[in-house]
C-alpha cells in the first residue's frame, strides 16, 4: 500500500510541469479576453504571469526528473500562444485597432515567434552543437520578445498619450522585435550568468529594489527591464565572439573565463606597443 501511494505521488508530481504549462496557456488566453474588455492592466499582468510560469516549468521538470516529449510539446505550444498570439492581440486591441498596417505588424510578430520556436526546437536535437553555444539563445527568446512588444502599451499606461502611442511607431517597434526574434544574434541565457561572491550583497539589494518597484511602479520596471535586456545584447555578442576566438576557455567556469579575459586585456596594450615598435625603421 505504501509503495502504491509513493508511486501515485510520484506520478502526480511528474505531471506538475505540464500543469504549469497549461496554466500558462490559460493566463495567455485570458489576457486576450481582458484586452477585449479594455482592461490592459490585467492583460499585461497575465502575460507576465505566463512568463514566470514558463521560466519555472522547465526547472521544475529537471528537479523532478519529469522531462517528457509530451511536456516539451506542450511547453512549445504554450510559448506560441502566450508570447506570440497573446501579446500581439493585446497590443492590437489596445493600440492598433484603427491602423490599417497594425494587423500586418501583429501577424508578422506572431509568425516570427512561431519560426523562432521551431528553430529553437530544431537546435535542441542538434548533437553537433558546441557546448558553449548552449549558453546563448539564437535571437531574442520568446518571453523577452513578448515583454518587449508590450513596451509601448506599458509607456501609455504609465505616461498617457504621447509620441509612443503613434500607430506607425508601434508598428515599427513590433517590426524591430520581430527581427530580433528571428535574427541569429547570440543572447545570453540568464541562468548561465554568474555573479562574483563580492557582489552578492549588492545583488540582493537590487532585488529588494526591484520587488518594491514591482508594487509601486510596475510599468516603469517593465520598461527598465526592456532597456536593460536590449543593452545586454552587445555584451552577449562580445562574449560569444570571445569564446569563438578562445576555444581553450570554453570548458572553464565563468570565474576562470573572467580571469583569462583580464589577462588578455592586459596583454593587448603590450602587443600593440610591440607591433608599433616593429613597424618603425631602425634609427627613426
Amino acid at each position: 500500500m505504501t509503495t502504491w501511494a509513493r508511486g501515485r505521488r510520484a506520478v502526480n508530481l511528474r505531471i506538475l510541469p505540464s500543469s504549469m504549462s497549461v496554466l500558462a496557456i490559460c493566463a495567455g488566453l485570458t489576457s486576450i479576453r481582458f484586452a477585449l474588455e479594455h482592461q490592459p492592466h490585467a492583460a499585461i499582468a497575465l502575460i507576465a504571469a505566463a512568463a514566470i510560469l514558463d521560466g519555472l516549468d522547465g526547472r521544475v521538470a529537471r528537479i523532478l526528473d519529469a522531462q517528457t516529449r509530451m511536456g516539451e510539446e506542450i511547453d512549445s505550444l504554450a510559448d506560441a500562444v502566450n508570447f506570440g498570439v497573446a501579446p500581439a492581440m493585446v497590443v492590437y486591441v489596445s493600440m492598433l485597432s484603427t491602423s490599417r498596417t497594425g494587423w500586418v505588424a501583429v501577424l508578422l510578430y506572431a509568425v516570427c515567434i512561431v519560426l523562432r520556436l521551431a528553430r529553437f526546437n530544431a537546435l535542441l536535437g542538434d548533437a553537433n552543437l558546441p557546448a558553449y553555444e548552449r549558453e546563448f539563445f539564437v535571437g531574442m527568446p520568446a518571453p523577452a520578445a513578448a515583454i518587449a512588444a508590450l513596451g509601448p502599451l506599458a509607456a501609455t499606461l504609465q505616461f498617457g498619450q504621447g509620441w509612443w502611442t503613434t500607430p506607425g511607431l508601434v508598428c515599427a517597434w513590433l517590426l524591430g522585435c520581430s527581427m530580433l526574434v528571428v535574427s541569429r544574434i547570440p543572447m545570453k541565457k540568464m541562468h548561465t550568468v554568474s555573479v562574483p561572491p563580492n557582489l552578492a550583497a549588492l545583488l540582493l539589494a537590487v532585488l529588494a529594489i526591484v520587488a518594491a518597484a514591482a508594487v509601486v511602479a510596475p510599468y516603469v520596471l517593465l520598461m527598465a527591464g526592456i532597456a536593460a535586456y536590449l543593452c545586454h545584447i552587445p555584451f552577449a555578442v562580445r562574449s560569444h565572439r570571445w569564446l569563438v576566438e578562445h576555444p581553450e576557455a570554453r570548458g572553464e567556469k565563468s570565474t576562470q573565463r573572467r580571469a583569462v579575459r583580464r589577462a588578455s586585456r592586459r596583454a593587448q596594450p603590450h602587443r600593440r606597443s610591440v607591433a608599433r615598435l616593429g613597424l618603425r625603421k631602425p634609427g627613426v
